[in-house]
This record gives structure tokens, sequence and C-alpha cells, in this order.
């Protein structure tokens, strides 16, 4: 028996244990459920935790143990029964079936939480020990100080992050640029001046946006805002001859990231109570100076949220850099000029059939530690200031 007929089994058992459980607690109460100490779903879910809790603990034991044998399948389906028949066994009128319920819930929940904890603790954990392997055969301050990335994977290597570091904060810093004042004004206007009928059909719109593969994106850089970029402001002013540039990637990037800035600020601003405006007003402020001093400092710490999500997005980008930024690892103030990111890299440098022990290899485990870092500083400075900032407001 294959694991999916396994845990259908699973499933039928617990379904039949749902059934019988209520059965019986009615039929102990002599159909009258005022008479039980729960509701009569409550016994029938309470048989169901019972009777999968165990079995599919085991199930997990032995999958991971060693591969699947008739007799663990055996051993899972008569824990399944004999829990069944268990449950059953309890299910009387003064069972107290809501609690148990309510404490199998709580469990699941609690598990669900772990799971979220201990991926995260697996990726960073991962990532450390690759990095270390990867330091353990380059110099960790020719990582972090120099100034040319240049892998050759037959012979020596330059693996310096600083161009690529470069190029990912230069992009994002040009795509938050544009992103944040689009986006938070848009945000104002239809949270506080657009009617109910224009805010309808343009927010939704403008969501459609964050909804565009990001493939499509990289595309439309490269045809046409890159073409564009080129033939009307680098050549004329003599600053480059390429359409791939941090500008076109960064513009590009710029429109994708305003939804995300725009939605998640719309529903802040809205959620701000609606007796600020009115003491504001009351007071003799004005509209634009209701927003400007009283709805937007309320709202701050979720725009700040809109923000960082909107930057963490930029950073984590790959498609449009490829097609727009091209794959240049430089530095340069040149906004015209090809450059790249660091996502761009760990995808070059898992790509192929290259030795996966190489340093040239191992050195995409620690570009993606240095992004994780960086995203885990960007949030640990808008708490900071989220925090101060609100001490200040209250």
């Amino acid at each position: 028996m294959t694991a999916t007929s396994t845990l259908l089994t699973l499933l039928v058992i617990a379904a039949s244990g749902f059934v019988l459980a209520r059965a019986r607690a009615l039929a102990c109460a002599g159909g009258d459920s005022r008479a039980l100490h729960s509701l009569p779903g409550h016994y029938g879910w309470a048989s169901v935790l019972l009777t999968l809790g165990p079995a599919l603990a085991l199930f997990a034991l032995l999958k991971i143990a060693a591969p699947p044998t008739p007799a663990g399948t055996l051993a899972v389906l008569a824990l399944a029964l004999a829990a069944l028949a268990w449950s059953l066994r309890r299910t009387r009128p003064n069972f107290r079936a809501r609690q148990t319920v309510e404490r199998g819930v709580l469990a699941l929940l609690m598990l669900a939480a772990c799971v979220a904890i201990a991926t995260t603790a697996g990726i960073v954990l991962s990532m450390l020990f690759e990095t270390r392997n990867f330091f353990a055969q380059y110099d960790w301050r020719e990582f972090f100080l120099s100034t040319t990335w240049a892998p050759r994977f037959q012979g020596d290597s330059d693996l310096g992050i600083l161009p690529l570091l470069w190029g990912t904060l230069y992009i994002s810093l040009i795509a938050l640029v544009f992103a944040v004042p689009v986006g938070l004004f848009a945000a104002i206007y239809m949270a506080e001046y657009a009617g109910g009928r224009f805010r309808a059909i343009v927010k939704p719109a403008i969501e459609v946006l964050a909804g565009i593969p990001t493939i499509v994106y990289g595309l439309f850089a490269l045809i046409t805002v890159g073409p564009l970029l080129r033939d009307y402001f680098a050549q004329p002013l003599g600053l480059g001859t390429s359409g791939a540039s941090v500008m076109t990637a960064g513009l590009v990037m710029g429109v994708m990231l305003i939804p995300f800035v725009s939605s998640l600020s719309d529903d802040i601003i809205a959620q701000v109570p609606q007796s600020l405006r009115d003491g504001s007003l009351g007071l003799g402020a004005t509209r634009s100076e209701t927003i400007r001093q009283v709805v937007l400092p309320a709202a701050l710490p979720g725009i700040v949220g809109a923000v960082l999500l909107a930057a963490s997005r930029a950073i984590g980008e790959t498609m449009i850099v490829v097609l727009g930024a091209g794959a240049a690892a430089k530095l340069g103030l040149n906004p015209f000029e090809a450059m790249t990111t660091i996502t761009v890299k760990i995808v070059s440098q898992l790509t192929g059939e290259s030795d996966f022990a190489a340093p040239e290899t191992l050195v995409a485990f620690a570009l993606g530690l240095t992004l994780f870092a960086i995203t885990l500083s960007l949030n640990v400075l808008a708490l900071a200031i989220v925090r101060k900032y609100r001490e200040q407001y209250e």
C-alpha cells in the first residue's frame, strides 16, 4: 500500500469515527442534545482528532526512519483503529468533547507555528553550513572587500561581493524612489479624496500590476523601456549606448512595486479612526493639514511596513534585472550603464554542471546569507524607527 492510499484510508477511518461518535453521543443522551456536555459535532471532531493524531505521528516516524513497508502500514492502520475504538468508548454525555477539540486545535496551531520557525531555521542553517565551507576555501576579506567579480572554474577566481552589492542597492534605490512617492500619493488620493465609484475601479486596476509575472516586466524593460531610455536620454547625453542599464531595471521594477506600496498604504490610511480627522477639522485645520499632520503620522507604522515590503521585493528581484540591467558586475554611478545584482549571480553560479564543492559554486550561499543579513537589518531598522516615532506620536 502506498503512502497516499494509507493516508486516504486514515481519512476514511477518521470520517467513520466522526459519524459513529456523534451518533453514540446522541444515543447515550436519549436523542436529547441538551443532555450533552458539548455539541454533538464536538464529539465527532474529538473522535477525529484522537484517531488521526497517534496514527499520523507513527506514520511520520516510520516515513522518516525507513522506507515504507507493509508491516509499518499495518501498524499505522491498527493504531488508528485502536484509537477509534478508545475514542468511541470515551464518548459519553459527560465527556468534555469541546475542551478536547479546543486543545487539539491549539496543538495544530502550535505545530503550524513550529513548522514555520523550523523551516526558517533550516534555511538559515543550510546557508551557514555551506557558507562556512566556502570561507574554508576562500578568504573572507577578499569576498567582502574586493571590488572585482570574476569567477573562473578553471583557475583562480576573484569573488568580491562589492560590485554585486552596489548593483543591488543602486537598482533597488531607483525603484523605491519611483515607487514610494507614486504609490503613497495614489493611496492618499484613494483613501482621502476619491469617491467610492472611482476607488472601486482604480484600486483593482492598480493591484493588477502585482499579478503580472516578472518575466513580462523583464520583456517590457528589454523591448520598450530600455530602447526608449537609450534613444532619448543616454545617447543624446553621451551616457551610454546600451538599452540594458540600471535606470531601465529600476524604473520597471518601480512600476512593479507600486501596488505593494499603494494597496497596503491605502488600507492602513483607511483604518485611521475617523474621530482623529473630525477632531483636526473641528480645530480649524484644513483637509491637507489633517492628512499631513494627523492621518499620515497615525498610519506611519503601516506605511513603513509597506515600504519595507517593497524594498525586500526589490532586493530579491531577478528576472527584471537579467533582462533590463544586464549582467555586468562593476562599480559606477552612471545609471545608464549595465550592472547586475546578487540574486542574478546566485542563479548563474548554481546553474550548469559545475562542481558543487568548488568555491565558485559555494559562493552562491555566501551571497544568499549576505542578502538575508541585509533584509534582516532593514527589518530591525524599520522596527526601531516605527517604535521611536510611535512613542513621539503617542
